[in-house]
């Protein structure tokens, strides 16, 4: 939803969304290398060239390089969100959907360490059990599970994001689990953080943050 062309009619409610993850983006400029984090169904990092299309969603659009091996949803998304910010080194990294609090946090570290100054894309959605139109039908666990989140994400608050339970995640959809660990396992206590954006529209969750 949050390319225009897949929202159609319902693009103009989501100005707002798109304008907090703008926002988000030219946060990151200046890191000397970008990592591109999302969910897929296993962990690797991906071998250029990087792109894929939005047909499956029901749209032609090319979003990066044509290529045989296109980049899941996730990921493809972020590639979309920094099509027109110039960053020199970027990389894509999908994280296993499953994986535990553990896989997730030893990745954030490897991406960041041994001094890197890589500045971190992390893409997911919170529930997608916001009510009876919502994707996955109406769960009342969502809103208190989002709330958590945005507070985590408020906060800078890495050990709230590490409890998040897989489980319990999976059942309401929250495809933002994994890499929100991703993140957690990759920082220390950011010096600033801002929660930028929080709705759901359509029944799912949309958190907007910005570390630095």
């Amino acid at each position: 939803m949050l390319v225009p062309e897949v929202a159609a009619g319902a693009a103009g409610e989501l100005d707002e969304l798109r304008a907090a993850c703008r926002l988000a983006v030219a946060h990151l400029s200046g890191a000397e290398s970008l990592v591109v984090v999302g969910a897929d169904t296993m962990t690797v990092r991906r071998e250029p060239p990087f792109g894929g299309t939005l047909a499956p969603w029901g749209i032609d659009k090319q979003v990066g390089e044509a290529t045989g091996n296109p980049l899941p949803l996730s990921l493809l998304i972020g590639a979309w969100l920094i099509q027109d910010v110039n960053f020199g080194n970027v990389q894509f990294h999908s994280i296993a959907a499953d994986a535990t609090p553990d896989e997730c946090a030893a990745l954030g570290r490897s991406l960041t360490g041994a001094g890197t100054d890589a500045a971190l894309l992390i893409l997911g959605d919170g529930s997608a059990c916001h009510g009876e139109k919502s994707p996955g039908y109406d769960d009342p666990r969502a809103e208190g599970f989002d709330a958590a989140v945005a507070d985590a994400l408020a906060k800078g608050d890495t050990a709230a994001l590490l409890d998040l339970d897989p489980a319990l995640a999976a059942e309401l959809l929250a495809g933002g689990r994994a890499p929100w660990q991703v993140l957690a396992g990759a920082t220390g206590k950011p010096a600033t953080t801002e929660l930028l954006h929080h709705s759901a529209p359509y029944g799912v969750g949309y958190l907007v943050a910005s570390w630095r």
